[in-house]
């Protein structure tokens, strides 16, 4: 049997990680626990400041390629798919890094580092304190200029399947680069998924990915609140009713609470064992890791979906987006492959 063949496309983000105290975000002016986005100017000052915290005779910051996508790519290429990765960086040390670690874990890095007067590569700067928080501060630089010029058709000869990133949706250029792909996903032969990522950004855009759920996308993963941003109601089942209407495949997570999947007429629910997160990134992101790696092997859905969910409990037991542990020795313990 052929091994599925799973390509994803999205922002290419290098996270630059390392520890600190709450004392040095005051002085850096850094807002603890989120996730916000900056400038180049304020990426550079605080690359800067790492530097200096943890220089010689100190541990360096951790370099650990990122983004929604990628990670999932990561976390199917470890459950032993065949996995390529459409994105940008630039030929600077952070994406060379980025480019030589995605291929040394097993991924296919497809677009070379871009060389000359371009953005740099994108990247998150995540401080960590002693009480496990991570401040994120990310510059999405040259990731987001990925377009239809960068996806070539050649690369889905054998692929099964597409995995799309929504926060890409936010320029023009990403929407023609994943109409592209979804093209020639559908041309090979294979089906078309994307996450929606973000309420907010479905807010942004909510005609174009109305207009990509009802058209291209055999798939589709969203959580309540993307769901219910995109049909613009706040009743769940109204939501769901619409987008099976428009959607073949629909997936919604429910944090801490069964996930549903709907196929066809199909709707099955999968169970979530509740655990108490130690760092709840990535949790998304590798439940769609399990999904589609369930689906690709042809797995009924509801077996599917609990891949995804043991995939997302394994990863909000330690601090990182991407597996640590054998996630397919957890689907064997539960009798699932």
């Amino acid at each position: 049997m052929t091994t599925p063949y799973v390509i994803g496309i999205g922002n290419a983000v290098m996270d630059v990680i390392s520890p600190t105290d709450d004392a040095r975000l005051r002085e850096l002016g850094v807002e603890k626990g989120i996730m916000q986005l900056i400038e180049r100017e304020r990426s550079e000052f605080l690359m800067a400041a790492q530097a200096d915290d943890h220089g010689p005779g100190h541990a360096l910051a951790r370099l650990v390629p990122g983004g929604s996508v990628a990670n999932t790519l990561a976390g199917i290429g470890a459950m032993g798919l065949r996995t390529a990765f459409i994105g940008r960086v630039a030929d600077d040390s952070l994406g060379r890094t980025y480019a030589e670690k995605t291929a040394a874990s097993g991924t296919r890095f497809v677009n070379p580092p871009v060389e000359g007067d371009v953005l740099p590569t994108s990247r998150s700067i995540i401080l960590v304190t002693p009480d496990g928080e991570r401040s994120m501060n990310t510059y999405l630089g040259i990731s987001t200029e990925l377009g239809p010029e960068h996806v070539s058709p050649e690369v889905f000869e054998g692929a099964g399947w597409l995995f799309l990133e929504g926060y890409l949706f936010d320029k023009p250029k990403g929407k023609e680069a994943f109409l592209k792909a979804a093209k020639c996903c559908h041309e090979a032969g294979g089906l078309a998924g994307i996450a929606l990522s973000d309420p907010f950004c479905v807010d942004r855009h909510r005609e174009d990915f109305r207009r990509l759920v009802a058209g291209p996308m055999d798939y589709v993963i969203g959580n309540v609140h993307e769901w219910s941003s995109l049909y613009q109601t706040e009743d769940l089942e109204t939501a769901l009713a619409q987008a099976v209407a428009d959607c073949g495949t629909v997936i919604c997570t429910r944090s801490g609470e069964d996930a549903i999947l709907i196929r066809e007429g199909e709707r099955v629910l999968a169970p979530v064992h509740k655990v108490v997160p130690v760092d709840a990134t990535g949790a998304g992101d590798q439940f769609a890791a399990g999904l589609i790696h369930g689906l690709a092997i042809g797995a009924p859905l509801a077996i599917a979906g609990r891949m995804g969910c043991i995939a997302a409990a394994e990863v909000i037991g330690h601090v990182g987006p991407r597996p640590e542990r054998d996630v397919l020795a957890d689907f064997r313990a539960e009798g699932l492959i």
